[in-house]
C-alpha cells in the first residue's frame, strides 16, 4: 500500500512536470464574446460614437516629418503625419544576451516589417472636418522630452483647430491631451477615440502558462482575447468579429511576453472598448486593434474648447512600474498586464520574495538559493515528520518483506498485515508523499514568475549559466561545446545541459535515501525517475533547474540527519 501511494505521487509529478515541458507552446482559447462591428480606417469619415478600425485593403499613408522622442528610458519619434505613435525604442533591453547585440524595438513603422503603432483622434457628425491619416501636424517643438512637452496642431480650416498636446515621463508613460479649439459660432461635438494597432501577427510566446495579444480590463474584469480568436471572428462573422464593452475608463492594449503598449482613457469617462481584427495593405495584411471612443460627446462651445486626457504605456513590464502608474493615474488592475495567473497570491509575493532577495545579493540565482533555504524552513516540520516515518519505514522493511513471502497467495490478508505493521510501528504510509506534494504549487510558481517577469530575463547566474530564464545554453550530446554539432538538429529532446544532469545526481541521491520498493518492477521504475525528470527539466529554464537541485541537495542533508537520527539503534550482546 505505501509504495502504490508514492508511486501515485511520482506518477503525478511526472505528470505535472511533463506538461510543464511538453505543451509549452500549446495555448488555450480564451472566452469569447464575439460581436458584430463596422469600420473603418480613417478618422476623418468615422460616424460618432465609432472608433476607426482597419477597413480591407487600407493603404499605408506615406512617410513625412517626424518628432523625436528622448527620455531616458525610450527614444525614437511619432511620425507627425496622422500623428502616429510609431517608432519606440527600448535603451534599456538588448535582443540577447550580447552587449552589442540591436536594442528592442516595441513600435515600428507602419510599412516595415513589424508595424505596431498607437494613433489619437476624433470622431464627429457630418460636415464636420476632423484630422485623418493623412492629415500633417504641426509640433510646438521639434523634440519631446520629459521637461520639454511638445504640442502638435493642425487646423481644419473651418474653424476648429485640433490640439495634441504631449508629454513623457522618465520611464515608459506618454500623456496626450486631446484638445480642440472652437472659433465658430456654433457649438461642437466630438467622440474622442484612441487605439493600439499591430499590422501582423507575432511569433507568438502565448501558451498555458503566459498570454501575449490583445488585452484589456473593461469594468475591473481582465479580458483576453488571443490573435486566433480575433481573426477569426473577424473572417466568418459577418460585418466583422470583435469584442465590445462599454462602462468607465479601463486600459487595453497588446503584450507580448515582456512588453507592453496600452492605452487608458479618462478613468471617470463613459467609454466603448473594442478589440478587434481587419485587413491592410501592409505587415503581413492582418490588423489587430484594441481601441477607445468616448460613450458621451465632448462639447466645445462658440469661442471655447474641450479636452479629453489619455496615457498611453509603451514600454516593459516592470511589475513595480506598473504597480506605481495603477496607483498614480489610478488605473485598475493594470499589473495584470503582467500575467501572474490563477495562482496570484503564490506568484506575485514569490515574485516579491526573489526581486528583495536579488536586490540585496545582486543576482537573482542567490536570491533563488536563499529562497529556496527559507521554504525548506517553512516546511521543515512537515518535512521533519515525514521523514522520520520514511526512516521507521525502512526500518520495518525486512517484516513486509517477510509479510509479502507469507501471504503471497493472498493480497488481502496482505495488506491487513502491513496495515496492522503499520499502525503498530506508528507509520503513515502517506507521508512520504507529502514533501513531493508540498513543493508541486511552489515549483508551479517558481515556474511561472522565471517564465513571464522581464526582471528574471537575461538574468545572469554564475558560470556557464548567463540567463536564468532561458535553458542551460551546455550540452551533453556534443560534449558542451568540444564538438562543433548542434544535436537539436535532430531532435529537441537532445539538450541536456550540466545543470540538469547535476540536478538529475541529486535526485538520484535523493532516491537512495527512501524506501526501496520491495516489488521489483517498481524499484526498476524509480531507478529511471532521475533520468527521465533531467530530460523532462532539460529544456526548462535555468533558474527552475537550479531551484530543484537546490531543493534536492536540501532535502537529502535534511532527510539523512534526520532518518540517521530516527533509525532504530542496534542493541549490542552483552559479554558473557
Amino acid at each position: 500500500m505505501d509504495q502504490k501511494r508514492l508511486l501515485i505521487a511520482l506518477v503525478f509529478s511526472f505528470a505535472v512536470l511533463g506538461i510543464f515541458t511538453f505543451i509549452q507552446d500549446k495555448f488555450f482559447p480564451h472566452p469569447q464574446q464575439p460581436q458584430t462591428v463596422q469600420t473603418t480606417h480613417t478618422a476623418q469619415t468615422t460616424a460618432p460614437g465609432a472608433a476607426p478600425g482597419a477597413a480591407a485593403g487600407a493603404e499605408v499613408p506615406p512617410p513625412g516629418p517626424r518628432l523625436a522622442v528622448n527620455a531616458p528610458l525610450m527614444t525614437g519619434s511619432i511620425g507627425l503625419t496622422g500623428a502616429i505613435f510609431d517608432d519606440i525604442t527600448l535603451t534599456s533591453y538588448h535582443e540577447t544576451i550580447k552587449p552589442d547585440s540591436p536594442l528592442v524595438q516595441i513600435l515600428g513603422r507602419r510599412g516595415g516589417p513589424t508595424p505596431t503603432y498607437a494613433q489619437f483622434g476624433w470622431s464627429a457628425g457630418p460636415g464636420i472636418k476632423v484630422p485623418a491619416d493623412s492629415t500633417v501636424w504641426t509640433p510646438s517643438a521639434q523634440t519631446l522630452t520629459p521637461s520639454s512637452p511638445v504640442t502638435l496642431s493642425w487646423d481644419n480650416g473651418q474653424g476648429l483647430i485640433f490640439q495634441l498636446l504631449l508629454s513623457v515621463d522618465d520611464k515608459y508613460m506618454f500623456t496626450v491631451r486631446q484638445n480642440v479649439i472652437n472659433n465658430t459660432s456654433a457649438p461642437v461635438a466630438l467622440y474622442p477615440w484612441s487605439r493600439v494597432v499591430r499590422d501582423y501577427k507575432p511569433k507568438e510566446e502565448t501558451s498555458w502558462v503566459l498570454f501575449d495579444g490583445p488585452l484589456g480590463v473593461f469594468n475591473g474584469t481582465l479580458k483576453q482575447e488571443s490573435y486566433k480568436t480575433l481573426k477569426s471572428d473577424g473572417e466568418h462573422v459577418p460585418g466583422g468579429g470583435a469584442f465590445k464593452a462599454s462602462g468607465p475608463g479601463g486600459w487595453a492594449g497588446i503584450t507580448d511576453k515582456y512588453w507592453l503598449t496600452a492605452v487608458a482613457p479618462e478613468q471617470s469617462a463613459a467609454m466603448h472598448a473594442t478589440m478587434s481584427y481587419g485587413t491592410v495593405k501592409d505587415g503581413d495584411g492582418s490588423a489587430y486593434q484594441t481601441s477607445f471612443i468616448t460613450a458621451n460627446p465632448v462639447t466645445a462651445a462658440p469661442g471655447g474648447s474641450a479636452a479629453f486626457t489619455s496615457h498611453l504605456f509603451t514600454g516593459a513590464k516592470v511589475v513595480k512600474v506598473l504597480d506605481g502608474y495603477q496607483r498614480e493615474y489610478h488605473i485598475p488592475n493594470f499589473y495584470k498586464a503582467v500575467d501572474f495567473g490563477m495562482l496570484y497570491v503564490l506568484t506575485k509575493p514569490i515574485f516579491f520574495a526573489l526581486d528583495y532577495l536579488n536586490s540585496l545579493t545582486g543576482n537573482f540565482g542567490l536570491a533563488i538559493l536563499i529562497f529556496t533555504v527559507g521554504i525548506k524552513l517553512l516546511f521543515f516540520p512537515l518535512a521533519s515528520y515525514s521523514y522520520r516515518s520514511m526512516a521507521r519505514m525502512k526500518g520495518v522493511q525486512p517484516k513486509i518483506a517477510a509479510l509479502r513471502e507469507q501471504f503471497k497467495d493472498d493480497n488481502v490478508k496482505l495488506q491487513q498485515a502491513t496495515m496492522e505493521l503499520y499502525k503498530t510501528e506508528k507509520i503513515n504510509p502517506a507521508s512520504g508523499c507529502l514533501p513531493m506534494l508540498l513543493q508541486i504549487p511552489v515549483f508551479f510558481s517558481l515556474y511561472k514568475v522565471i517564465f513571464i517577469t522581464i526582471e528574471m530575463r537575461q538574468a545572469p547566474f554564475y558560470g556557464w549559466i548567463h540567463d536564468l530564464s532561458a535553458p542551460d545554453p551546455t550540452n551533453i550530446f556534443n560534449l558542451f561545446g568540444l564538438i562543433p554539432w548542434d544535436p537539436m538538429v535532430i531532435s529537441p529532446l537532445l539538450h541536456v545541459g550540466a545543470l540538469p544532469l547535476i540536478m538529475g545526481f541529486t535526485m538520484y541521491l535523493q532516491q537512495k535515501l527512501n524506501p526501496a520498493p520491495a516489488d521489483p518492477a517498481q524499484a526498476r521504475m524509480f531507478q529511471f525517475m532521475p533520468f527521465i525528470f533531467t530530460f523532462m527539466l532539460a529544456r526548462s529554464p535555468a533558474g527552475l533547474v537550479l531551484y530543484w537541485a537546490w531543493n534536492n541537495l536540501l532535502s537529502v542533508g535534511q532527510q539523512w540527519l534526520i532518518m540517521r537520527q530516527a533509525a532504530p539503534k542496534k542493541t549490542v550482546p552483552a559479554k558473557a
